[in-house]
């Protein structure tokens, strides 16, 4: 059976109807951690496992369609991202078969390229709003790692990126204006959050570099503090 957009429908029955808000408003990449992208699919289709995600996209661009994007997967966990603190009732997550230590090939890129330029113009999402979990769970995920090419999807619109370079700026008060959500004592894991998707070169203290891209991001995409005020389910 096929799934949306030509992928293979592979039902997971792990998953739920979404809470407080009717359709989904942030997708939210992944990479598997797993050696093999038909492991990471039946786990997340195994009723133990209490995990999901709406899509498994494999090396050779092979995509899976484990729940329907109107329904809430089990993805996110307790992760927030601006307003909203149930970011799996907000959210389409993929999961892109990667173990985070190797470069994602092209035919995974190419095939990522074309589900998020459908899904963004189906549910009406901006590049803003396609994010990491790494963004989302500051301290506890690294996904979808230093080798994802956030660049290539900024530069067709499918995600966002900044080429600013060094100046002075409030890190991170710019940083909770873009989005980040962290408790006082995490500002350590808002930075490798940060770099992980935006300078995944970058090293060591807060840098000017790290103050000019922050800013210019908060300057260009603010999050909708508005956006899916849902409690956590």
């Amino acid at each position: 059976m096929i799934g949306q957009d030509g992928a293979v429908w592979h039902p997971s029955p792990n998953f739920g109807a979404r809470r407080g808000c009717d359709a989904p408003d942030l997708i939210l990449l992944h990479y598997t951690a797993m050696d093999s992208a038909r492991g990471a699919r039946d786990w997340l289709c195994n009723p133990d496992a209490e995990v999901s995600a709406h899509y498994v996209l494999a090396e050779d661009g092979q995509l899976w369609q484990l729940v329907d994007e109107a329904a809430r997967a089990w993805h996110a966990g307790q992760g927030a991202w601006g307003a909203v603190c149930d970011v799996n009732s907000h959210s389409i997550g993929i999961e892109i078969a990667n173990t985070g230590f190797h470069p994602f090939p092209e035919p995974q890129m190419r095939a990522l390229e074309d589900l998020l330029r459908a899904m963004m113009l189906r549910w009406g999402i901006g590049p803003e709003r396609v994010i990491g979990h790494s963004d989302t769970a500051l301290g506890r995920k690294i996904d979808p790692g230093r080798r994802f090419d956030w660049q290539r999807l900024g530069r067709q619109g499918l995600a966002i990126w900044s080429d600013a370079r060094d100046e002075a700026g409030a890190f991170f008060e710019n940083a909770r204006r873009f989005g980040y959500v962290w408790e006082d004592g995490q500002e350590e894991a808002v930075l490798n959050a940060f770099r992980l998707r935006f300078r995944p070169w970058a090293d060591g203290p807060l840098s000017g570099a790290d103050c000019a891209v922050m800013a210019d991001l908060a300057a260009r995409f603010p999050c909708d503090m508005f956006k899916g005020r849902a409690a956590v389910g």
